[in-house]
C-alpha cells in the first residue's frame, strides 16, 4: 500500500511538487489556505485535508511549502482560523519545511516539534518553478541524518540533488548563501547586457559568446535570453526574492557580516518593485540598470 504524505501549501512551487509526489507513487493528503488551489489539487488526485492538523494526523511525513516565516509558524503552530500541524505530530513524525525562512526561527520551530516526539527538517529549494515542475530541484537540508533518511524517498520525488548541510537551520543558511550568489550573478548579467546594448553589439550574440566560458552562469543561459526578448514573466518573483534578501541581510547583521553587493541588489529590486510590481520575474532587475543608463536591452541597434 502506498505511503501517505502530507503536503501544505499549493502555490507556484508547492502544486507541482505535490504532483510529483503523487506521480512517484505516494498518496498525498493536501491542505492550502485558499480553497481554490486545494480544489485543483483534489481534482488532480490529492486527498483533501481539513486543516494542517488533519494532514499531520493522516501522514507521518508532512511537507510544507509556504511563503515566509510567519506562514510556517501559522501552519505548524496554528492560528485563529485552523489547528496547526503540530497537533498531529507524534513519535516518528517528520515535518519537512521546504519554504525559505529565517534560520533562527527554524531552530525554534524544530525544538517545538521535537518536544512532541517528532523531528523537523528545513529543506529549502533552488530551481524555481521550472525545477519544481520537472522534479529537478536542488534541496538543502538541515536536521538529523535519521530524519533525512526517513524523508529522503519523498525528497527524491521532488529534487535531483539533496544535500545534508548540517543541523537544524543549516539548510536555511545554505539557501540564503544561494540567494546571495544568485542575485549577484543576476546583477552581473544585467550590467553586461546593458553595457553590450549601449556599445552597439547584439546582446544575443554576446550571450552566446560568453555562456560557455568563465562568465557562464544559470542566469546568463536562462534569464539573459528572456531579457533580450523582453519577457519578464516570473520563474521566480521579485517579491519573493526581496523577502529572501531581507532574511539574508537580517542574518548577516546579526553576525556582523557586511553584504555590500547583496544590499545594493536589494535596493535595485526595490526600484523594480515600484516600476513593475512584485510579481515580475527576477530578470526584471535589468530594468533598474536600464533606467540608470537610459538604454533598453533588445532595442534595434542604430
Amino acid at each position: 500500500m502506498a505511503e501517505t504524505v502530507g503536503f501544505i501549501g499549493l502555490g507556484i512551487m508547492g502544486a507541482p511538487m505535490a504532483r510529483n509526489l503523487r506521480q512517484a507513487g505516494f498518496e498525498v493528503v493536501a491542505w492550502n489556505r485558499s480553497p481554490e488551489r486545494l480544489d485543483a489539487a483534489v481534482a488532480d488526485g490529492a486527498l483533501r485535508g481539513e486543516s494542517p492538523a488533519d494532514v499531520a494526523r493522516r501522514a507521518e511525513v508532512v511537507v510544507a511549502c509556504v511563503r515566509q516565516t510567519e506562514d510556517v509558524e501559522a501552519v505548524l503552530l496554528g492560528s485563529d482560523e485552523w489547528e496547526g500541524a503540530i497537533e498531529g505530530v507524534r513519535a516518528g513524525s517528520v515535518f519537512v519545511d521546504m519554504s525559505t525562512i529565517a534560520p533562527a526561527a527554524t531552530r525554534e520551530l524544530a525544538r517545538r516539534v521535537e518536544a512532541r516526539g517528532g523531528a523537523m527538517l528545513d529543506a529549502p529549494v533552488s530551481g524555481g518553478e521550472q525545477g519544481a515542475v520537472a522534479g529537478t530541484l536542488s534541496i538543502m537540508v538541515g536536521g538529523t541524518p535519521e530524519a533525512l533518511d526517513r524523508a529522503r524517498p519523498m525528497l527524491e520525488a521532488m529534487g535531483a540533488r539533496i544535500t545534508h548541510c548540517g543541523p537544524s537551520g543549516a539548510g536555511q543558511t545554505v539557501k540564503l548563501c544561494n540567494q546571495i550568489a544568485v542575485v549577484l550573478n543576476n546583477l552581473a548579467m544585467a550590467e553586461a547586457l546593458v553595457f553590450c546594448q549601449r556599445s552597439g553589439v547584439d546582446p544575443s550574440t554576446m550571450l552566446e559568446a560568453i555562456s560557455a566560458g568563465a562568465a557562464g552562469s544559470w542566469q546568463i543561459s536562462n534569464l539573459g535570453p528572456k531579457v533580450v526578448e523582453r519577457d519578464f514573466a516570473p520563474g521566480f518573483k521579485v517579491g519573493l526574492q526581496q523577502k529572501d534578501l531581507r532574511l539574508a541581510l537580517e542574518a548577516a547583521d546579526e553576525l556582523h557580516v557586511p553584504l555590500a553587493g547583496t544590499s545594493l541588489v536589494h535596493q535595485l529590486f526595490a526600484s523594480v518593485e515600484r516600476s513593475h510590481g512584485g510579481d515580475a520575474g527576477t530578470q526584471a532587475l535589468v530594468t533598474a540598470i536600464e533606467a540608470l543608463a537610459g538604454v533598453e536591452v533588445g532595442r534595434p541597434l542604430d
